[in-house]
């Protein structure tokens, strides 16, 4: 889908810094910049390199500065705010921003035109820049780009007294090398520092200000009546290609992932495209990995296991997902999967109860969509292991109780993914029995007992277990008066609170309840959370709830669980509708219907992209990270169940 604006999307600076591009590597860096083409967050850039897959990242070239001189005088074409008040505002030269598989910048200055199209290579740190200048007037124009350089790691900022040096084509600071391969003429400049102003950060209580440095510039004059390309290549390593082979290759690309899809929706195709962004080598495996979300995320293995079927199985990638599953496989610890990996040499954190369970019901959907038994007798011993320690006990408390559900949490380890901490504080507290962890327990008993069938092993302790399970949930959780389950079984005040988590006790594989109760679970959902930008983790009637997720982050965390909308449980809830109506043409041409919102969500923001979440009162802005994986994987599990 091909995305366009014109000049009454950024009538203001402030409009304009809406919305951003994003491509991908494939090794966890990125290219992400504003429609202007400016910084607005401290993790916008041309070219945020990765150099060891997919965790350390660089920010090496910021942002670019171009000017036109022509006739003695001199026009910004490029736009940026800066921490002192001033502003650079070429937006008011630009006509046009398009977006597809690259970003397409189009000005107009005085019977100048400027084309600028930019594209990441797929596989390396390398980023191309191309610009076509037409020259219609009668006299000769001079134009100018200045690269900015941080050349430090995502997130921090410029150190003081960093000392960047230039030879030839190569550019160093801080143990780093970057490359600069152009057609045009390098001059050297007087080395110019500036000090940004980041509206985004700001408005999210982050670092607000940033600087990066430029001691050079490349340029490329244009005869009256003449048109003339100019490119920049910014790289990592040679040899490098020119930057019309660059975009010419990443559109290639792209094309190939929609190979099969051609009479998909565009909605569709859209997403397929989008969901291929998170994926990115893993180097200390020499596997393949999900990063959960950009700018901010990693990979989580929570998150990993909630995106892998609509990333991975929708998408007919199915060697990338048994990749993937092999690795949390190779590193499940005491029955419980890492939530993260983090850089370097440091040990994999395990603090999560789902993403185990979740690694199961990733199996069981690989092998209903291939049928590969193989995989599952690998596979089974670590599924067995799982289910063993949950069963007898492991960490942060996960352990089965005597009634057969499972209980998690303790202290201050939250284990669901409501799993916010500030500090000393729990905003979402859901120690004991958390209603979706056990929806997945039974899931997972139920899948196991298949497995066990399969392989002709023994089934009939998943079976007995997953029975007492059952009749403990529906005596436990359901509330009659709400016609609705409760959250958590603890014993607390708590425990009856309206959330979303309860629709993945309908939307699993193998679920409790009976029909009757399904269907008054997905309308009491519907009526008390549902939105068509996701539901909200809280209703809004409920004392605790909080409308907006903005400020200093103790008053995000303190919103995050609260009342804020996520994008991924629309997802569960439309699987679910189509579950208790019997997946009716008629549910379909609902859920169809109810999903054209989607394609304004993929407009603002990042442009082709779902984002983590929205304001629980009135979603009219994204927030958090503006592309997340698992909103993306969901919403393709859906339109693959309603046939398109």
């Amino acid at each position: 889908m091909k995305w366009i604006y014109g000049k009454r999307d950024w009538d203001t600076i402030d409009r304009g810094q809406e919305n951003c591009y994003l491509m991908t590597n494939g090794l966890g860096g990125f290219s992400s910049l504003t429609m202007l083409g400016s910084v607005a967050r401290n993790d916008h850039s041309l070219l945020m390199a990765c150099t060891y897959a997919p965790n350390c990242r660089y920010n090496m070239v910021h942002r670019v500065a171009e000017q036109i001189t022509a006739g003695g005088h001199q026009f910004h074409i490029s736009s940026q705010e800066f921490a002192d008040g001033k502003r650079e505002e070429g937006f008011r030269y630009l006509y046009s921003f398009s977006y597809e598989d690259t970003p397409v910048w189009k000005f107009l200055v005085k019977g100048i035109e400027i084309r600028k199209e930019a594209a990441m290579k797929m596989g390396e740190n390398m980023v191309g820049l191309h610009y076509e200048i037409r020259n219609e007037t009668q006299q000769e124009c001079t134009f100018t780009v200045i690269p900015f350089y941080q050349f430090v790691k995502k997130g921090d900022d410029w150190e003081e007294g960093q000392r960047f040096s230039r030879e030839g084509d190569k550019i160093s600071s801080g143990g780093l090398f970057l490359y600069l391969k152009t057609n045009g003429q390098v001059w050297d400049m007087e080395e110019r520092i500036d000090h940004y102003y980041y509206s985004y950060d700001q408005c999210d209580g982050r670092r607000a200000e940033g600087v990066a440095r430029a001691d050079h510039c490349i340029t490329v004059t244009v005869r009256a009546k003449e048109k003339k390309g100019l490119d920049l290549v910014f790289g990592m390593e040679k040899p490098m290609e020119t930057a019309e082979d660059i975009i010419a290759g990443l559109k290639r690309y792209r094309a190939c992932l929609l190979k099969g899809y051609e009479s998909a929706p565009e909605m569709v195709r859209t997403l397929i495209g989008s969901a291929d962004q998170f994926l990115s080598s893993r180097a200390s495996t020499g596997g393949q990995t999900i990063l959960a979300g950009f700018p901010f995320f990693e990979d989580w293995g929570r998150d990993t296991m909630i995106a892998l079927p609509g990333i991975c199985l929708f998408t007919g990638r199915y060697e990338v997902a048994k990749n993937i599953l092999r690795t949390f496989a190779e590193n499940e610890k005491d029955g419980l999967m890492p939530n993260l990996f983090p850089e370097g040499q440091k040990e994999p954190m395990y603090n999560t109860v789902d993403a185990a369970l979740l690694f199961i019901n990733c199996v069981y959907l690989y092998y209903e969509k291939t049928g590969e038994e193989e995989f599952v007798r690998e596979m089974y011993p670590v599924m067995e292991r799982i289910l063993d320690a949950y069963s007898r006990g492991t960490h942060f408390g996960i352990h089965m109780d005597s009634d057969g559900l499972l209980m998690a949490g303790e202290g201050l380890d939250q284990v669901t993914w409501m799993d916010v901490r500030a500090g000393e504080i729990l905003p979402t507290p859901r120690h004991g029995k958390p209603v979706e962890i056990n929806a997945y327990w039974f899931n997972a008993l139920c899948i196991m007992s298949r497995f066990a069938r399969l392989l002709k092993v023994d089934h009939e302790r998943y079976d007995c277990t997953a029975e007492r399970v059952k009749a403990a949930f529906c005596d436990q959780f359901w509330i009659e008066e709400k016609g609705c389950l409760k959250d958590v079984v603890s014993g607390k005040e708590a425990d009856g609170q309206i959330r979303c988590n309860q629709i993945w006790a309908v939307s699993m594989p193998f679920t409790m309840l009976p029909l009757k109760k399904e269907r008054q679970v997905v309308e009491r959902v519907f009526e008390k959370l549902y939105t068509p930008y996701g539901l909200r983790t809280l209703e809004e009637d409920d004392e605790q709830f909080h409308p907006y997720y903005r400020g200093e982050m103790l008053q995000r965390d303190l919103a995050y669980h609260q009342g804020t909308i996520w994008v991924f449980p629309l997802g569960a809830y439309y699987l679910a509708c189509l579950k208790v109506n019997g997946y009716s043409q008629e549910a379909k041409r609902k859920i169809k219907e109810q999903l054209e919102g989607l394609e304004s969500m993929l407009r603002e923001g990042c442009i082709g992209q779902l984002p983590e979440i929205y304001d629980g009162g009135n979603p009219t802005f994204s927030r958090g990270c503006f592309a997340q994986a698992w909103s993306v994987g969901e919403l393709l599990r859906v339109y693959e169940e309603i046939g398109l």
